[in-house]
């Protein structure tokens, strides 16, 4: 078998509190391989976006480490990660995350301008054409509906075609039918981009459509 994509090592974070200390996550462990789904789930404070946030590199663990594709993130310093972020992972979130002075086709573009990347007004009308909104190219966030807006976001995250795409309650903001179709959207694309595609959510039969469950309890993994 060939190296997983993601390996969450011996990972713990924990950190002051009124009663001296909050263990937040404690020793989690586990490994994705490319194109592999996954939905983190548990109860409120269980530790679920910490452990998105560590994953993503952007809150540090205080004991254990991620690695993306065999890189240690926390062996990098901070601009380093965010570089690797920025070539290596995309991000959605409940709240879509789109820049509102932007229009669909510009959010989409940003992140290739950023990255340096040729032709990156092609790139977007393709990737938004491909979830669906190539007739809404030039409207504002504003004008857009919820759905549409997570498709935007969608398109914005996998556009830079990465290796990990991360997921926060991307469906927690919408109504059920709009839901499923955002995750049935996000399915297709990681099946077609081989991304691998990790997603916490508190929505049991949207977490069931994923090929793996990562159930937290207290900060603790039950399954894996």
């Amino acid at each position: 078998m060939s190296s997983p994509i993601l390996r969450v090592q011996n990972l713990s974070k924990v950190v002051p509190d009124a009663q001296g200390e909050l263990r937040i996550l404690s020793d989690i462990s586990f490994a994705l391989q490319a194109k592999e789904t996954a939905a983190i789930v548990g109860a409120s404070g269980s530790g679920k976006s910490t452990l998105l946030s560590i994953m993503a590199g952007l809150d540090r663990p205080s004991h254990g480490t991620v690695f993306l594709e065999e890189q240690d993130l926390f062996a990098l310093n901070e601009d380093q990660r965010a570089h690797l972020r920025a070539q290596r992972i995309g991000f959605v979130f409940q709240s879509f995350q789109l820049l509102g002075h932007l229009s669909a086709l510009e959010n989409v573009m940003l992140p290739l301008e950023l990255m340096g990347k040729p032709n990156p007004r092609v790139a977007a009308q393709e990737m938004l054409t491909r979830v669906g909104l190539g007739e809404r190219l030039s409207h504002f966030p504003k004008v857009l509906s919820g759905g549409e807006q997570q498709r935007v976001a969608l398109a914005r995250a996998f556009v830079v075609q990465p290796a990990l795409l991360l997921a926060d309650e991307p469906t927690g903001s919408l109504d059920h039918a709009t839901g499923a179709r955002i995750l049935s959207l996000m399915l297709e694309l990681n099946e077609e981009l081989g991304t691998t595609l990790v997603l916490v959510t508190h929505d049991n039969a949207l977490a069931n459509q994923l090929g793996r469950r990562l159930e937290l309890q207290a900060g603790r993994l039950l399954t894996a």
